[in-house]
């Protein structure tokens, strides 16, 4: 599922994780990826969240290559300072590569608003574009809102 079609049928869900992500303003996480070896890699990641979902622009090197290779990932952001500093959001799914101009520069446009920059970073044009799809959700609260309880709420893709 892409997160815009997430956003429809599970607003509240796409809302607290969205929430996580964006805690600091940009979107801050740390993607996993699997290795040639299939062992895991991590690195930190600046998601994008806009009208066209949610992307990741990668550098050239070994997470690039793992998710043209074999698109699996897990992305994870988690709440810093305490009370709620065990609270986290992960998602799991299949990366595509983007190819669509317009697309990327939509995203470029989003980078740029998002950091108040002037142009989104040198290397940008030669970066490539992931989609993340979705197959699924963890939003865990130390403590319950007014959407969630306490603990984790797990969705599945269909």
């Amino acid at each position: 599922m892409t997160w815009t079609d997430f956003v429809i049928e599970h607003p509240d869900l796409a809302e607290a994780g969205r929430k996580q992500l964006y805690q600091w303003d940009i979107g801050l996480a740390f993607l996993a990826t699997v290795r040639p070896d299939g062992g895991p890699r991590v690195h930190p990641v600046c998601p994008v969240i806009n009208d066209d979902g949610l992307h990741i622009l990668v550098v050239t090197g070994p997470k690039q290559r793992d998710l043209v290779r074999d698109g699996r990932y897990s992305l994870h952001s988690e709440t810093c300072p305490p009370p709620r500093h065990d609270d986290g959001f992960y998602l799991t799914g299949r990366a595509r590569e983007v190819a669509d101009p317009d697309v990327k520069r939509r995203f470029g446009e989003t980078l740029v608003s998002e950091r108040k920059e002037a142009i989104p970073w040198p290397s940008f044009e030669q970066d490539r574009l992931f989609e993340l799809v979705i197959e699924r959700c963890l939003l865990m609260l130390t403590e319950p809102d007014e959407r969630f309880p306490q603990g984790p709420t797990v969705w599945r893709a269909p």
